[in-house]
């Protein structure tokens, strides 16, 4: 190793150090929907309704991939819903990664590229990046990383996702830069990526690849680890055009009034997911619980808290008990989806819509869930419940609109607030 690169390095580090001590009392970015205009996956000749019909595709496609696999497998690449701005490199390089609580990877398409899709933004070429340098097969990080190889010296990746789609590529390290909501940007020298060098991709649309925030050793929450004291929470608006927050450190603790908490558990060897124990639904008076057992408390870990998926899914049973419990409480007609994908359906629109608060009963907190967390506008005129079966169950996006979602990894537990996430 050359005296200079050895004195790049030590440069990095101090930069590093004073970058993060000048946000110890943490910090905001803006995350989007990807339906938003600001969304470089925006389709401006959709309609609403069409976005919301591809949204429940995205969520049955991304049920699929995890029940033919291991919930420790990744996302279906272009399920995810939010979409995080970033930059990478020196001088700094601006891209949109899919922000997935789903995925422990931060990884984007590289040039050269031997087999890439047509991405609709400029992409990252690293040997125009100062501070770019590809990490060693022998390295701690590759050999931490799953399903890395060795081509020669150099460590890579290769990530599988459904449907045949794959991302492969040099396992590296640059600088990566977030730009706080109070106009600061924020600098993270040599955190790990995936330089994506052949990827597939079975959509359309077509991002710059995903930035992880699960619990994976490469996911962008375990690299930042103790500069944010292993916390994060987003709070996401209803309005696909209004601009949701995702924080990180002190900006992210969840307390005061309305505050409630439940365990994140490790499921076997799911390590990448985080894992909650939901014990019922309340409708009304009529409670559902989650399994077949008298006892509620032998359900740990049945349900995935998920920020790239837009429904609720649940087991077939609870599902069916909880859509008879709607179904009594709901005094409108009922019709059904025109696209055949959701089942309770109702001729109405949202506002006129006198939906019952469901109760999700997570072990320790009761979560209230309003209609836009549970009902979503189909059609003209049709609103479905925004709930589907499934053979592993996942708490989506829509039930967590409107409440501040805190992520606390050192303490082991996840801290919801109800919150005006539109004015925040």
């Amino acid at each position: 190793m050359s005296c200079s690169f050895v004195l790049v390095l030590i440069l990095l580090s101090l930069h590093s150090i004073s970058s993060l001590d000048s946000h110890k009392g943490g910090f905001s970015v803006e995350i989007i929907h990807r339906d938003s205009s600001k969304s470089p996956l925006h389709r401006p000749t959709e309609t609403q309704f069409q976005r919301v019909s591809n949204a429940v595709c995205r969520s049955i496609n991304r049920a699929n991939h995890f029940n033919q696999n291991t919930p420790k497998a990744n996302i279906t690449r272009d399920d995810g819903e939010y979409l995080l701005s970033y930059s990478v490199g020196t001088p700094p390089f601006h891209v949109y990664g899919i922000a997935d609580t789903g995925s422990d990877i931060i990884w984007l398409q590289c040039k050269p590229c031997e087999s890439c899709y047509n991405q609709t933004t400029p992409m990252f070429d690293p040997s125009k990046s100062s501070t770019y340098r590809t990490l060693s097969s022998t390295s701690t990080t590759c050999q931490s990383v799953e399903d890395t190889s060795k081509d020669g010296d150099n460590c890579e990746y290769t990530i599988y996702y459904g449907e045949g789609s794959q991302s492969h590529g040099d396992l590296s390290v640059d600088i990566l830069t977030l730009d706080s909501t109070n106009g600061s940007s924020i600098k993270f020298p040599r955190t790990v990526i995936g330089c994506g060098r052949n990827n597939t991709m079975s959509s359309e649309e077509k991002g710059s690849g995903v930035v992880g925030l699960g619990r994976g050793p490469a996911s962008l929450i375990s690299q930042l680890g103790s500069s944010i004291a292993e916390k994060f929470s987003y709070c996401l608006a209803p309005m696909s055009n209004t601009s949701s927050r995702l924080n990180f450190g002190d900006a992210a603790v969840v307390s005061g009034e309305g505050t409630v908490s439940t365990p994140i558990l490790s499921i076997g060897d799911a390590t990448v997911v985080y894992f909650l124990t939901l014990e019922a639904f309340s409708v009304g008076n009529k409670r559902i619980k989650f399994g077949s057992s008298s006892s509620e408390s032998d359900v740990d870990g049945n349900i995935i808290i998920d920020s790239g998926t837009t429904l609720t899914l649940l087991p077939d049973d609870v599902y069916s008990k909880l859509e008879s419990a709607v179904a009594h409480e709901v005094k409108l007609k009922r019709v059904k989806d025109p696209s055949k994908q959701l089942s309770l359906c109702y001729e109405s629109s949202f506002d006129d819509l006198n939906a019952p608060v469901i109760v999700a009963h997570f072990r320790g907190a009761d979560v209230k869930l309003n209609a836009v967390n549970t009902f979503v506008e189909v059609e003209e005129r049709v609103v479905c419940l925004a709930f589907m079966s499934s053979k592993l169950a996942f708490f989506g996006n829509l039930a967590q609109i409107n409440l501040l979602v805190g992520y606390d990894l050192e303490k082991k537990r996840v801290s919801f607030k109800p919150t005006d996430c539109t004015n925040l």
